[in-house]
């Protein structure tokens, strides 16, 4: 299909950006474009300006501040999947950019993109929402952290005002004593995820002591599988929590798989992620 007509504009800095986001109704940011250019074609978004980021490098790195590592949004997926102090400090994090689409994607689709666009469906929403992760918005009034829990707010809407975009996000490191794990089905390679489990837990005396759990396309947003979440918190074995881990989901009955088949997965998915994070 073709898109509906729309202006272009070529943002020269992060501020000219944001400036153009105020002054424009209805405005689209373009980075990697592999959310909104599909988007466009169905005519599911349509935008009366796309203003072009993709030229702003100062947004694009990966850098350590204190206990946390901070990544710009425009950092491509590639190098999100290649960077030496994620692997070091935040594995989860490379491994799962690494799984983003195929290589062609994954060098020009960035972390902003992919975060800001809100896709339920997404690899890279429920990792930063199992680590705690904050995602640091830029308006007319300056620089805004918001809490991942916070940040996903309904399909493809975010807690980013029509004024503002996503300049950076901020993982923590993970201690020695952290396990992770993402696990994901697809119905075709390099699709997206039918459903995918994102597990960050803590180990003590050999046990799971406490487990983050972050679920992909379960619902309207990234979700926290709460109930299996808690489950471990009160000493419960990996096979009892894993049943728990579609309590509290809407997961979508579509083309690719129907809810209760999302839900089964869930399950399984759960389980593998636990027990590889466990020994990781």
């Amino acid at each position: 299909m073709i898109p509906a007509a729309f202006d272009y504009e070529v943002a020269e800095s992060t501020d000219h950006a944001v400036s153009l986001l105020g002054e424009r109704e209805e405005a689209k940011l373009l980075a990697g474009g592999h959310s909104l250019i599909p988007a466009m074609r169905l005519r599911v978004s349509r935008p009366s300006c796309v203003i072009d980021i993709g030229r702003l490098s100062d947004l694009s790195y990966v850098q350590e501040e204190g206990d946390t590592i901070a990544i710009g949004a425009l950092t491509r997926h590639a190098d999100v999947a290649g960077d030496a102090l994620l692997r070091e400090h935040c594995p989860i994090v490379s491994h799962t950019a690494s799984q983003v689409g195929d290589p062609q994607v994954r060098h020009r689709g960035t972390i902003g993109g992919s975060l800001a666009y809100g896709d339920p469906a997404s690899d890279l929403p429920s990792v930063v929402l199992a680590l705690g992760g904050t995602l640091v918005a830029r308006g007319p009034a300056g620089d805004r952290p918001i809490p991942a829990t916070e940040f996903f707010t309904g399909v493809f809407e975010t807690a980013l005002a029509p004024d503002e975009m996503l300049v950076e996000i901020r993982v923590p490191k993970l201690g020695s004593g952290v396990g992770w794990s993402y696990v994901k089905m697809s119905r075709r390679a390099q699709d997206w995820a039918t459903v995918a489990v994102a597990a960050v837990v803590e180990r003590s005396n050999g046990a799971l002591a406490r487990a983050s759990i972050g679920l992909t396309n379960m619902g309207g947003t990234p979700l926290r599988a709460h109930a299996a979440e808690r489950a471990i918190a009160d000493g419960a074995p990996i096979e009892d929590a894993s049943a728990l881990m579609a309590e509290g989901t809407e997961p979508p009955s579509d083309h690719a798989a129907s809810r209760e088949f999302r839900e089964h997965l869930a399950r399984v998915l759960g389980r593998r992620a636990l027990q590889e994070a466990a020994t990781r």
